[in-house]
């Protein structure tokens, strides 16, 4: 009894310890009680603004609308995403994957139906998201994850080829001092990133030197206000949705499958799990907004979130928030000092995202010679379907069912068939072991002696899966060329759920072997 009092009152202590002061501190982000945090992501969220503002403006240029357009969409979509999303530290802006699919529709009808398209694509994101589009990750199998990282690093490079094609000669000793300092910047400290010393490093040498270079402000005017809710002028009639609609979804579609993808990546280097259902349904409710603040769309930007989370190490949502939040600032507030930005500055940041972001263990000769064959085709047909295309998802499509088709090719002869006759000579036992699935069940029906074994035939399933119709169908058509001569089949050893799928299906497939 005496230790039983003691046991309560040590409970009673230990609860009566954690004061409501302690669980609101429990409850608080890191950044909140960890100076140190709180730099890393601040200063992460300014050079992710400061990379962001030409990308913006070049998606804008594709899509046909004025820069301010992708500005107000990366910002809006960074700001809402970083409350509403499943995936810390990830950055969602103005894309150009969106800006190709949205880019028809606009040059056709104009930019009210561009962001009428938008606020019903992130409607269908959110639908999507609530049915658990998210759980089909799952089937995207490693091969073209590293295919699809690879292809991005190819991606990224390949976007800053046309920086350095037909510029004056002083962009390229600045590329390479950007690179040169920041490989060698963080060897003194990492206190501050080392892109962004190199962005001003380079902006105050131009600027003071008075280099002539491509700038931020060649790429267009940046907005002078913030944006304003409205609603986009269409007729809200069934043809303005039949027109929209085609646009919608396929942004939708694009829009989420590379931003899981990103997702999962950031889980991958970050070692930290996210909710893709939330990311997915955070996407459509980023994309509303967007739309109604009048913004072009996006979706998670791949190079952007590998400088905030690879490059600087930031790791909350605060750098994404600010990301967002930087960038109307420096539009705004500093237009005229970040219009004097040299292309040269970012392109050096973008090429060591992309240097950093490749796999290179992935094509080391040692890697090489121990990954399957089909697995190395499978992540090479993803690099090339990404790059030939400049379209993540398709590559993505391509490569998941390329896989699909690779395994079921190696696991259609994993079923065998093996004999044993009875002494006396009446009854033959085949022992089937293996899945019995439709790749694997088309051979099945031709490894029986129909003519030669005696009456009673024995199908012993023990060792056995049947997966679908096709397997019942497989053995309706063994059971029926026994019975054309005169012959009896029993199977036997079923597990419950082949005996559930062979007892609903046996029977009523008539013609479908």
């Amino acid at each position: 009894m005496g230790c039983a009092r003691a046991r309560q009152v040590r409970i009673s202590l230990s609860s009566a310890a954690v004061t409501p002061a302690a669980r609101l501190r429990g409850l608080k982000p890191d950044w909140l009680s960890n100076p140190k945090v709180w730099r890393t992501e601040v200063l992460a969220g300014l050079v992710v603004a400061l990379a962001l503002i030409p990308e913006a403006i070049s998606f804008s240029i594709i899509a046909g609308v004025d820069p301010a357009v992708g500005l107000f969409a990366s910002f809006t979509m960074a700001v809402v995403i970083s409350i509403v999303g499943g995936r810390r530290a990830m950055i969602s802006a103005a894309t150009g994957a969106i800006a190709l699919v949205v880019a028809p529709l606009n040059h056709e009808y104009g930019l009210d139906y561009l962001i009428a398209a938008v606020i019903l694509a992130g409607a269908i994101q959110v639908a999507l998201g609530a049915l658990g589009v998210a759980k089909l990750m799952r089937f995207v199998p490693r091969s073209v994850m590293v295919g699809f990282v690879n292809a991005l690093a190819i991606l990224i490079f390949m976007a800053q080829v046309p920086e350095m094609h037909d510029v004056p000669w002083a962009v390229y000793p600045l590329i390479i001092g950007g690179l040169a300092l920041m490989v060698l910047f963080p060897k003194v400290t990492k206190v501050i990133p080392a892109p962004l010393v190199s962005i001003v490093i380079l902006t105050v040498v131009t600027v003071a030197a008075g280099i002539a270079v491509p700038t931020v402000g060649d790429k267009g005017a940046l907005p002078s206000s913030l944006p304003v809710p409205g609603l986009p002028d269409v007729p809200f009639t069934l043809d303005t949705l039949t027109t929209i609609a085609p646009y919608a979804f396929a942004m939708a579609l694009v829009g989420l499958m590379e931003s899981l993808m990103t997702a999962k990546l950031v889980d991958d280097i970050t070692d930290t799990p996210s909710s893709k259902t939330r990311e997915s349904i955070g996407q459509g409710v980023a994309n509303i907004v967007t739309g109604f603040f009048g913004g072009m769309g996006g979706c998670a930007m791949i190079g952007q979130t590998m400088i905030n989370v690879k490059v600087s190490g930031a790791r909350t949502r605060l750098s994404t928030f600010l990301a967002g939040v930087f960038l109307m600032v420096l539009c705004i507030a500093f237009g005229p000092v970040v219009s004097d930005i040299p292309m040269a500055a970012l392109v050096a940041v973008m090429i060591m995202v992309s240097f950093a972001t490749f796999d290179w263990h992935s094509i080391a000769p040692k890697t090489l010679k121990r990954m399957p064959a089909g697995e190395i085709a499978d992540m090479a047909i993803t690099v090339i379907v990404v790059v030939a295309t400049d379209n993540l998802a398709i590559g993505v499509v391509v490569g998941s069912i390329t896989a699909m088709v690779i395994f079921a090719k190696r696991v259609a002869h994993l079923a065998h068939v093996t004999a044993v006759t009875d002494p006396d000579g009446s009854t033959v036992v085949y022992r089937v072991t293996g899945e019995l699935f439709f790749a694997s069940s088309n051979d099945l029906v031709g490894q029986f002696d129909y003519a030669g074994d005696p009456a009673k035939v024995v199908i012993d399933l023990s060792a056995a899966h049947i997966w679908d119709a096709s397997s019942v169908a497989a053995l309706d058509a063994i059971e029926t060329k026994y019975a054309q001569r005169g012959k009896t089949v029993e199977i036997t050893g079923l597990n419950d759920p082949s005996a559930d799928l062979h007892g609903k299906l046996t029977g009523e497939l008539a013609g479908s072997h």
